[in-house]
């Protein structure tokens, strides 16, 4: 247990997405989420990558694109994001 949780103070986030060791964990996760049908996991994971995905897409880290581009792009993103999961939590019914 001490390791995982050096592994997990030691890491950044673009590190602890790419590691085999939590994709595979993640993986299994959603594969048992979609078999026992839990919706508030499944739409966790979703929000998670997808917020991953919005940040890796608008190259915050560098580039030759302007920071109003990079900003628009996220806000963007972030807000499909977050009507998506207000759509499936609040206003889809089981």
């Amino acid at each position: 247990m001490r390791e995982i949780l050096d592994f997990l103070t030691n890491s950044r986030i673009s590190e602890l997405a790419a590691d085999p060791r939590v994709l595979f964990a993640t993986g299994v996760v959603f594969v048992l989420a979609i078999l026992f049908r839990w919706k508030y996991v499944l739409l966790f994971l979703f929000g998670i990558g997808a917020t991953l995905a919005v940040i890796h897409y608008t190259n915050v880290a560098g580039g030759d694109a302007s920071i109003d581009r990079n900003l628009v792009t996220f806000s963007v993103g972030t807000m499909v994001v977050a009507v998506v999961l207000i759509y499936f939590i609040f206003i889809r019914g089981d």
